[in-house]
C-alpha cells in the first residue's frame, strides 16, 4: 500500500484533492476510500475514479475480463481550483490496454510526478529506469519520496545520478491512522504549484 499511503501524506500536506483514475479490485475498500479515511484536513475533495474494475490485476486485464476497453481519451481530469494528487495504478509501465501504459496517461494528463521509491534490493535499478522513462518523455519529476527505513547508500546514489531532490521519507507505518499520516506530512518538503 506504499503509493496509497504516500498519496494520503501528499493530500494531507497540500490540503489537495485526490483522484485515482483506475481502481482495479477491492472496490468495497478502494484506495480513494482509504485515502479519505487517512486524511484529516477539511478542504480535500475525493473525486470518483475514472474506472472501477472488479478484478485485482493489471487494468488492461481487469478491463478485458469485464468487456471494457480503456482509452486515454476516456480520462477527464477532475475540475478543481485546488492542487490534485493523482495516484497511478501500479508502476509507470503497467498497461491500461494493449497500446498504452500508466506513463502514457501521465503524459496525456500533463501531470507532474512525485516518484515513490521503496528501499529494497533492486530499487536503484527500478527507480533509475523509472526516472529515465519519465525524462525521455519530458514528463516533469518534482522529486523522490523514499518509502521505508533510511538506506543512505541507495538514496544518495539515486539522488546523485538523477539530480532530483529528496522530498522526504515515509517509514513503513505500523499503524495507519489520520494522526500517523499527518505526522508524516510534516516531514515532506513540497511546495504547491505556482
Amino acid at each position: 500500500m506504499g503509493k496509497t499511503v504516500i498519496s494520503a501524506v501528499l493530500t494531507e500536506k497540500l490540503g489537495a484533492d485526490y483522484w485515482k483514475p483506475v481502481q482495479a479490485g477491492d472496490l468495497d475498500n478502494s484506495d480513494t476510500m482509504k485515502v479519505k479515511e487517512l486524511v484529516s484536513n477539511s478542504q480535500s475533495v475525493f473525486h470518483d475514479e475514472g474506472f472501477r474494475l472488479n478484478h485485482p490485476m493489471s487494468p488492461h486485464a481487469a478491463a478485458q475480463r469485464e468487456g471494457i476497453e480503456i482509452n486515454l481519451d476516456d480520462f477527464k481530469m477532475p475540475e478543481t481550483a485546488n492542487n490534485l494528487v493523482i495516484e497511478g495504478a501500479g508502476g509507470l509501465m503497467v498497461p491500461l490496454n494493449d497500446r498504452d501504459c500508466v506513463i502514457d496517461l501521465i503524459e496525456t494528463l500533463g501531470a507532474e510526478v512525485v516518484l515513490v521509491s521503496r528501499n529494497y534490493l533492486g530499487s536503484i535499478n527500478h527507480t533509475l529506469l523509472s526516472i529515465e522513462a519519465l525524462k525521455s518523455r519530458g514528463i516533469p519529476v518534482r522529486g523522490v519520496i523514499f518509502n521505508d527505513e533510511e538506506n543512505v547508500d541507495t538514496e544518495s546514489v539515486i539522488l546523485k545520478m538523477t539530480g532530483l531532490k529528496c522530498l522526504g521519507r515515509v517509514p513503513m507505518l505500523e499503524e495507519l491512522t489520520s494522526n500517523s499520516i499527518a505526522e508524516c506530512a510534516k516531514g515532506i518538503e513540497i511546495c504547491e504549484r505556482s
